[in-house]
């Protein structure tokens, strides 16, 4: 019939092939971590346990939407993954189920994470960094708080269109004034 030691052979034949795309998938894994932590502003750190999956995609497109990532990794790949990077700090962090958001801009991973943990109390901000510094909870929520990189850019370019339209204006008066003392002799003229 069949022999026990063919079929244990194949049996671990098989499982070598598979630990082998295990691993390659791994190191893909913390490649691609790796270089999101390179090129990331700010990295927040939260607990999502008792989130549904409808909740996870809220979040993951709420935080598409402001222009970052959410990743749920294993804690070791991503403890590898941040070997080198300015935010190794949040290593600690990686305990338990943990999600990891990051962006470019400073404040919209932070602000999307913190209105996100306001609507669900099971999603818990546990900290984050901002390049090399680290940041707690509190950290975090004041992160939030502050206006979005486009915000403060639609401000300066409202601070710098300011002056411009007020010498305009002024440049503009002495013509208007001008404009209305000849319609007034003109209006005068005609009365008489």
């Amino acid at each position: 019939m069949c022999n026990p030691a063919v079929v244990r052979a194949e049996h671990e034949t098989a499982n070598r092939r598979e630990l082998a795309v295990d691993r390659a998938e791994k190191k893909e894994a913390v490649a691609t971590l790796n270089e999101a932590f390179k090129a990331t502003g700010v990295v927040v750190v939260a607990h999502y346990s008792g989130l549904t999956v409808a909740q996870m995609q809220k979040l993951r497109m709420q935080m598409k939407q402001a222009g970052g990532t959410v990743k749920v990794a294993k804690n070791r790949l991503a403890k590898i993954a941040l070997e080198g990077t300015d935010v190794a700090s949040i290593s600690s962090l990686l305990k338990g189920p943990t999600v990891i958001a990051f962006s470019g801009d400073p404040v919209a991973a932070p602000k999307v994470a913190v209105d996100f943990a306001k609507a669900n109390e099971q999603f818990v901000i546990l900290g984050g960094s901002m390049g090399k510094t680290a940041l707690n909870p509190d950290g975090i929520k004041a992160l939030a708080s502050l206006p979005s990189l486009d915000e403060l850019r639609a401000k300066i370019v409202g601070l710098i269109q300011a002056p411009a339209t007020k010498i305009a204006q002024v440049l503009n008066a002495p013509a208007a004034k001008v404009a209305r003392v000849v319609q007034a002799y003109a209006s005068k003229s005609e009365a008489a």
